[in-house]
């Protein structure tokens, strides 16, 4: 996958260098074209870093299996922050591949994810629920903070094995 995005944008420069180079268009579509493919790159590595195995700073499902968390306490220096590998759950079942988040710092959250990751360790899954904070109304990227979430753990249930 990254393959496809480098020689992408090995193409997606050549065509503007050649652009900007043998051209004889006006200095403002050169200009643009510049800028776009400036943007272009920043929008496409952002969206690289969720395919590297980076974690993503997108929400977390609805339904997952905590599978380990990771604490980064808040300092002078940076605000911190909660790494958490979460695996989707879907009508009961894994839906896809364990997927790495980020969260940020909270002690509440702190306190919940050392409780359920000493259940973990002790043998005890751990499935979760997340939903959006509730807040004030109105368009969310006005709202600092409107991304953060309520997430409850809790043991998951041991199956119930056939008689023989």
């Amino acid at each position: 996958m990254t393959l496809a995005i480098v020689l992408g944008f090995a193409v997606l420069a050549a065509l503007s260098a050649t652009a900007l180079l043998w051209s004889h268009w006006p200095a403002w579509p050169r200009a643009l074209l510049v800028v776009g493919v400036s943007a272009f790159y920043f929008y496409v590595d952002d969206a690289a870093h969720g395919l590297t195995g980076w974690p993503t700073a997108d929400t977390l499902p609805s339904r997952f299996v905590l599978l380990a968390a990771m604490i980064d306490e808040p300092s002078a220096d940076h605000p911190g922050g909660l790494y958490v590998w979460a695996n989707p759950l879907a009508d009961g079942k894994s839906a896809s591949m364990p997927r790495a988040y980020r969260l940020p710092y909270s002690k509440d959250l702190h306190a919940l994810l050392n409780e359920g990751m000493k259940k973990v360790r002790s043998g005890v899954s751990q499935v979760g629920t997340s939903e959006p904070k509730a807040g004030k109304g109105g368009f969310a990227w006005l709202r600092p903070g409107s991304d953060e979430q309520v997430v409850k753990l809790r043991d998951l249930p041991v199956p119930q094995l056939p008689e023989k």
